[in-house]
This record gives structure tokens, C-alpha cells and sequence, in this order.
């Protein structure tokens, strides 16, 4: 019976994580709450909070998980984790016939220990303020593979029927690592899960205080090892039990042919070990390793001393410290938006910020009225506006802005080749508009004079919106071009207009 629940909830479970991936776009979004997933994440949770020194609200949704964890086990791994479910898949479709062999490929080893040191060098990381475990939590991993490679790849071999022709950047980087994850599985079933994931780490130790556990009856057990032939969590059901490994599959409790294991409340401590063996040194260094890793980061390209006028983070972003302290890198902002603009940063905001949104104008502006990026952050990294925040109310509530952007004269077609083009004014959202025209007298180049309209941006009025980059027709590299400076989120990065800071 447990069997066929448990793969009725993986089902149920694995269709519900790509329900909310696929309705995270503008047309079918509505209200849902597409953050759920991410938000169950008590590692997300756990993560963020260090880092932040505060606990999202949303976040609260990951007390459940850690309170059924506590009472039951590492329930979560075997039953609902959308990545566990794709690698239990795949490891069973690639194992081999014959129960010795599976038996051997199901046998702990010391390596997957791993995790446990990954788990505390990242939360070694968030002490100091840095949140990376988005890089291989598992549904961050999955939501950020699916948003920006393999649903777009779908999408746009059908033609963008579903979402529009998208591209991101780095999105083959990120397939081939979700690809890599997978294909572990056929070198050892479940190796991601067993040797590199942290949050199966996390959910492992607090399964070491978790009141039902399964059990090998030594009085029935007769040695046959049956038990262990497809064991998911490697966690050795017929020795004594690794509490922190078993996933709850509860393929071993099918396997054996005696019925000599069970699920019970509160074991003999002879039957079950939740013994690491990694050592007080190995802890410490693991942690000390993370921490260290974050000022390192920051000394070669990190936030400080100057912002990197690239980065342009969505509206509503928090400041870059706090923002690097909440974002997860999970892509469900870049999923969301209408036009494409949110990308994964590569180098623009330095190895701490690796694949965090930034906007790139030269694919896609922010919507006047679009406030979706901040619906979906699970996290709080993207403040939740409203369309009247965002846009500001005149002359009272300034805009939020994330940019400026600067005429490139010497690719500027009516300031460097003398021809007619009003395309950026025209496209300005803004009311006055942030881009306008003088009229100016040129010698054309056989002597003759012309009046033209030179543009020109008034950054009182611009918010960074990046459509005029967009639609510039310099194709390549647009004649007016956005950059950070002047977003609202820090002070230190303003235009000084007179007396004025815009």
C-alpha cells in the first residue's frame, strides 16, 4: 500500500511543480500563488534568515515540512521533492536486471557524507551574508533549469506558441548542469540526492530527532540483503538503519520477503544510527570554507566599492547586500516577465551573484504597469509593489527607478550621421517624457544645411524602463543604452542634479 501512495504523491506532487512553473507567465499567472514550492523549502528558509537577519513571511509556508519532519522522517526526499522524483525515475528505468548488482550500486559510501559539508559551507556562506544555496537546492535548481532553458527551448521549437521566442543568457550552461544531475543516475542511483544535495542534508539531520523510523527485526531478518536491493537513499536497511539517509521509499519494507522490516514509532536506539562520522574538524572547516568563500567573492568583483552599471536589478530589488542575501537564483522572475528582460547575470554582478536577475535592455524592457517579478519572489528580494508604487504619483511619490539612460552620440543616428530618427521619444512611457528633442541647425557634408531633432534625456524624468534601448534601431549596440545608476535602491549610486538627488 505505501508503495503505491508513495508514488501516487510523487505524481501528484511532480504535476503540481510544473503547474506552477508553467503558469508562471504574465497570461496565466492571475493570482496564484506560484511561490508555494519554493517557499515549502525549509533550507530556502533556514538560508535566508541567516543571511538576512529577518524571515520573510512567505517563508513561514517551510514550518510544516520541518514539523512533519521532526515527527516522521526524511518524508519530503521520497515522496514530494520534484527532483527526487526525476532521479527515482530515471535511476530505475537505468538499473540492472540482476539484484546482486543493484545490491552493490545501493551500498553506502563515505562520499556521500559530501552533502553534509556542502550543507554547512553554504550556510557558512549566509552568516556572512551571501545566500547561495539556490546553486543546488533542488527546487531551485529544477525551477531555474525549467524557466530559462528547457521550457523555452519547448517554446520556441513550437514556434512561441506558449510564451513567445525567448532567449536567456547561459541558458545551455544551466541545461547541461541539470542534465549532469540526471545522468548521474546512471553511474549511481539517486548520486545527487546522496552526495550533493543540501537540503536532503538539512531534512537528514532533522530526521535524527524524528519520532517514526523504520526497523530491521533481527529475530525474523535471516541476512538475505533483499531488503537493500533498491534501497533509494543508500542507507544500508539491513544493518543498522541510517536514519539520516532513508528517504522513506519504502522499497525495502516490500522487499523483504520475511516482512521483517517496519515503520514504528520510536525504535530501540540499537536498531538505528543516526551517526555522520564526519568529525568536529570537518564541520568547522566545511563552515569556515563557506564563510571565507564570501569576502574572497567580493574582494575580486562583489558589490563593493562601485556598482556595475550592468547591473540592473528589477524593480522593487532590495539594496545589492540585502538582495544577495535573499535571492536564490531560482529564474521564477525571469520566468514571469512579459518581455524577456530579466536575465541570469554572468559576470555583471560578480561570482556571488551568479545567475541572479538583472535586466538586459537590448532584449527586453520592464513594463510600465508589470509588478509580476515581485508576485513571484519567493524570498522577498523583490519587494512586492503596486502599479501605483512602481509608476509613482506625481508631484509627491517619486517612481521607482532602476536606471538611467545615456545618448551614445557617436552611434546616435541624428548626432552622428545626421539622419532623422525619433524612435526613443516615441516609445518613452514616461508623462512628461523622460526623452525630447532640440532642434538643431548641421552642415550636411556637401555644405548644405538641415534641421534636425538631437535627442536628449532629462533623468529626472527617466526610470530606466530600458524600452528605448529595446526598440533602438541600431541593431547591434543601441545608440541609448541604460545603465544603474540613479536606481532608487541605493544612495550611492544617484545622479547629482544641482542640489537634488534623483
Amino acid at each position: 500500500m505505501f508503495r503505491w501512495m508513495r508514488r501516487g504523491y510523487q505524481l501528484v506532487f511532480l504535476a503540481l511543480f510544473f503547474y506552477l512553473v508553467l503558469v508562471t507567465t504574465a497570461s496565466l499567472i492571475g493570482g496564484t500563488p506560484v511561490w508555494w514550492f519554493l517557499a515549502f523549502d525549509p533550507l530556502v528558509a533556514l538560508a535566508t534568515a541567516l543571511a538576512s537577519r529577518s524571515l520573510y513571511h512567505h517563508l513561514l509556508w517551510a514550518l510544516p515540512l520541518i514539523v512533519v519532519t521532526l515527527v516522521f522522517g526524511r518524508w519530503f526526499c521520497g515522496w514530494i521533492c520534484p527532483l527526487g522524483v526525476l532521479h527515482h525515475a530515471i535511476g530505475w528505468a537505468a538499473r540492472p536486471r540482476k539484484a546482486a548488482q543493484r545490491l552493490e550500486l545501493n551500498r553506502w559510501r563515505r562520499l556521500y557524507q559530501t552533502k553534509y559539508l556542502v550543507l554547512l559551507a553554504m550556510l557558512g556562506a549566509a552568516a556572512l551574508g551571501s545566500t547561495q544555496i539556490g546553486l543546488l537546492d533542488p527546487i531551485a535548481f529544477t525551477w531555474r533549469a525549467l524557466a530559462t532553458s528547457i521550457v523555452p527551448a519547448i517554446d520556441n521549437s513550437a514556434f512561441g506558441l506558449y510564451q513567445g521566442e525567448r532567449h536567456f543568457h547561459a541558458s545551455t550552461l544551466i541545461a547541461a548542469l541539470f542534465a549532469v544531475a540526471l545522468a548521474l543516475n546512471l553511474w549511481l542511483p539517486r548520486l545527487f540526492c546522496r552526495m550533493f544535495c543540501p537540503l536532503g542534508a538539512l531534512l537528514g539531520l532533522m530526521s535524527k530527532l524524528s519520532l517514526f523510523r523504520l526497523v530491521r527485526e533481527p529475530s525474523v531478518c535471516k541476512d538475505c540483503n533483499l531488503c537493500g536491493v533498491d534501497c533509494a537513499g543508500a542507507a544500508e536497511p539491513h544493518g543498522t538503519l541510517r536514519a539520516t539517509e532513508c528517504l522513506l521509499c519504502m522499497n525495502c519494507v516490500y522487499g523483504c520477503p520475511r516482512s521483517g522490516i517496519s515503520y514504528r514509532f520510536l525504535p530501540a536506539p540499537d536498531l538505528v544510527t543516526d551517526r555522520l562520522d564526519l568529525g568536529r574538524r570537518r564541520w568547522v572547516m566545511a563552515a569556515v570554507a563557506g564563510a571565507a568563500a564570501v569576502p574572497l567573492a567580493r574582494a575580486s568583483d562583489g558589490v563593493e566599492p562601485r556598482p556595475h552599471p550592468l547591473r540592473v536589478r528589477p524593480p522593487g530589488a532590495a539594496a545589492e547586500q540585502e538582495f544577495l542575501a535573499r535571492c536564490i537564483k531560482c529564474g521564477a522572475c525571469m520566468k514571469v516577465c512579459p518581455t524577456a528582460a530579466l536575465q541570469p547575470a554572468l559576470h555583471e554582478a560578480g561570482l556571488e551573484g551568479l545567475w541572479s536577475p538583472i535586466l538586459v535592455a537590448r532584449l527586453g524592457y520592464c513594463e510600465q504597469a508589470c509588478v509580476l517579478c515581485g508576485q513571484v519572489c519567493p524570498t522577498g528580494a523583490i519587494r512586492h509593489l503596486t502599479v501605483s508604487e512602481k509608476v509613482g504619483q506625481p508631484p509627491h511619490q517619486e517612481p521607482v527607478r532602476i536606471g538611467t539612460a545615456f545618448i551614445d552620440r557617436g552611434r546616435c543616428l541624428p548626432w552622428a550621421m545626421d539622419t532623422e530618427c525619433i524612435v526613443c521619444e516615441e516609445v518613452c512611457p514616461t508623462s512628461p517624457k523622460a526623452i525630447h528633442f532640440k532642434l538643431a541647425e548641421v552642415v550636411t557634408r556637401d555644405g548644405s544645411t538641415r534641421q534636425l531633432k538631437q535627442p536628449y534625456v532629462d533623468p529626472t524624468r527617466c526610470w530606466g524602463c530600458g524600452v528605448c534601448e529595446t526598440r533602438c534601431p541600431v541593431s547591434d549596440q543601441a545608440a541609448i543604452r541604460i545603465t544603474s545608476v540613479g536606481e532608487s535602491r541605493d544612495p550611492r549610486n544617484r545622479l547629482l542634479l544641482g542640489r537634488d538627488k534623483v
